[in-house]
């Protein structure tokens, strides 16, 4: 059984029969010609948050945010966990030796998930390390052309 979230304001259960006697086709990527009770409609896949389970799917111009939630989606809910959370990451540190090649961000600044802090050379390879998460720059612990060990801090964030 499948939990159906649209929009956060409307939701439906639907069988696994159900969602497999589905008259659907993929036409193109990510874009579906979807036959119900002789009606025709298409539906296109705009984005997806597979932790989240979200999609943002566009159909007859309208855009809906669908959350789907599998048995043990709902399971681990009603255990009070949330599938893909993980604990707030506040520091980011060296993953290996080596040289700070390039500083991206400032203090004080608002980064988004996967946004480029900083560039640290390691082996003769350049390593972009990446936010992971939104928030704001507390501080940086580096400067650029400097040498830091495994596990050095390199940026805190709010």
């Amino acid at each position: 059984m499948y939990k159906i979230k649209v929009n956060a304001s409307h939701q439906f259960d639907l069988s696994k029969t159900d969602a497999e006697a589905l008259d659907c086709i993929e036409i193109t990527d990510n874009t579906y010609h979807i036959l119900q009770e002789n009606s025709s409609t298409k539906a296109t896949i705009l984005d997806t948050n597979f932790n989240k389970k979200l999609y943002t799917v566009k159909v007859n111009n309208n855009i809906y945010e669908v959350n789907i939630n599998d048995t043990l989606d709902q399971q681990i809910e009603a255990l009070g966990f949330e599938v893909g959370k993980s604990k707030k990451v506040n520091d980011i540190k060296a993953p290996m030796p080596g040289l700070i090649l390039e500083i991206n961000v400032n203090e004080g600044q608002e980064v988004k998930e996967d946004e480029a802090l900083l560039i640290l050379e390691a082996m003769k390879m350049e390593n972009v390390i990446n936010s992971p998460r939104d928030g704001v720059i507390k501080s940086i612990k580096v400067k650029q052309t400097e040498t830091v060990d495994k596990n050095a801090l390199l940026i805190e964030f709010e």
